[in-house]
């Protein structure tokens, strides 16, 4: 069709023209109509972009035809209505793609939680998510509140209850109608693991999606209540723990999930710390204060992250339990580092470079719910994309080493506990 060609008033590249607007057809294609010569045109009439959205409407959504014929939306959350397809404000560059193909969507770096949930209905998923009350805490609160957002009941893993009880309110501000509760959590524990998961249990539900989220980051050198370092000890053998009493539950609720997020700081791991014949050792994992370094100890524990979610969903997948494991995002601005005065530095140079925390758990949430993910894991992912991970993250021998070692450290710890 022939469209008008003055377009000086506005600004926007993306803005339409007066007259003009944007609507989708059934098939979630959008097309612009040209009220003032009464055309269409496929594609927009400043950038000669074509667009599709997703199939489906955004959770809390219904499209309802009027008396007239024509179609609106209705917000059953918010209640209220509007003729404007609310898919619109995710429509996606479809410029090379014919009508009547799927291509599917890309999310990266820049994509969000809503933009990788846009469509979703997880209404009857239930979701675990471990993590603090600071540092990646905040991609935590993030990770909870877009899964809750969009119909799924989220059980929250946190150190400090009193902080997570107003982080559930500030979700519920916006929103009266999800379901978000909080379990005590210190990872750093394995009495605070088991605890956390009896609990989980006595709520009788099932579990299809459980991400491990929380870590430490820059601590001192500290022993915990286990006699484990502290950094290892929260970031791989409390995982580790709760993952093993959470198993039964994950197979009877299969098909099921597990998300394991790490670090692209894993590719900087050293292992053999302390020469010796076999790297996986606790005198590597979990150093005396003389052969300890904060930034190294991170390292490792995010590599062993990498090589527990490869073995996890090499023992579980075949029962309809998968695992991944993803980087969250580059320096994302959270208190992690505040145990150190140079990294806190270091992140206020580098703030134009980080990722907002709807950013950094958007690769965790794709993770987590992509229907193409479905039955399929022992993946590294990062801005949403497969990547590989390091050369000793894809060592499923040391991948074994470790689970047995972890398994070994475990059982001695707990029977030092008569558990």
């Amino acid at each position: 069709s022939e469209m008008d060609g003055h377009y000086d008033d506005t600004d926007s590249e993306d803005e339409l023209p007066h007259g003009w607007e944007e609507r989708t057809t059934s098939d979630g294609w959008v097309y612009y109509a040209n009220h003032l010569t009464k055309t269409t045109n496929w594609e927009h009439p400043k950038t000669k972009q074509r667009r599709r959205v997703a199939k489906d409407l955004p959770y809390g959504w219904e499209r309802v035809k009027d008396n007239q014929g024509r179609f609106y939306y209705v917000d059953h959350i918010n209640e209220r209505t509007t003729y404007t397809d609310p898919r619109l404000a995710f429509a996606v560059d479809a410029t090379d793609a014919k009508r009547g193909s799927s291509p599917r969507q890309r999310f990266d770096g820049s994509s969000t939680t809503d933009q990788v949930l846009q469509g979703s209905h997880l209404v009857g998923k239930v979701a675990i998510v471990t993590g603090g009350n600071s540092g990646i805490g905040f991609v935590c609160y993030e990770t909870a509140r877009a899964l809750a957002c969009h119909g799924a009941r989220v059980i929250l893993g946190c150190r400090d209850m009193e902080k997570a009880n107003k982080a559930i309110q500030t979700m519920k501000t916006n929103r009266t109608d999800i379901e978000v509760t909080a379990i005590k959590l210190d990872l750093s524990s394995l009495t605070s693991v088991q605890h956390f998961a009896d609990e989980v249990l006595k709520l009788k539900c099932p579990l299809h999606i459980l991400i491990l989220n929380a870590a430490v980051f820059a601590l001192p050198w500290q022993l915990t209540d286990d006699d484990i370092e502290r950094t290892f000890a929260t970031n791989h053998v409390g995982h580790f723990r709760l993952v093993q009493l959470l198993r039964d539950l994950l197979l009877r609720s299969a098909p099921a999930r597990v998300v394991v997020v790490s670090s692209e700081s894993h590719r900087w791991a050293r292992l053999v710390f302390v020469a010796t014949e076999d790297p996986i050792n606790l005198i590597n994992l979990s150093p005396s204060k003389s052969n300890y370094w904060s930034m190294l100890q991170y390292n490792r524990s995010k590599l062993c992250n990498v090589l527990f979610s490869n073995e996890l969903h090499r023992r579980m997948s075949g029962r309809g339990v998968t695992c991944n494991t993803l980087h969250p995002g580059n320096m994302v601005r959270t208190s992690l580092p505040r145990s150190s005065i140079l990294f806190q530095i270091l992140f206020v140079m580098a703030s134009p470079f980080t990722k907002s925390m709807k950013q950094a758990a958007a690769c965790s949430v794709f993770v987590a719910t992509a229907p193409e993910l479905e039955g399929i894991g022992g993946l590294y992912f990062n801005n949403c994309f497969r990547c590989e991970p390091s050369i000793a993250g894809s060592n499923s021998t040391l991948a074994t080493q470790l689970w047995e070692l972890t398994d070994d450290l475990i059982k001695d710890r707990l029977s030092k506990l008569g558990a």
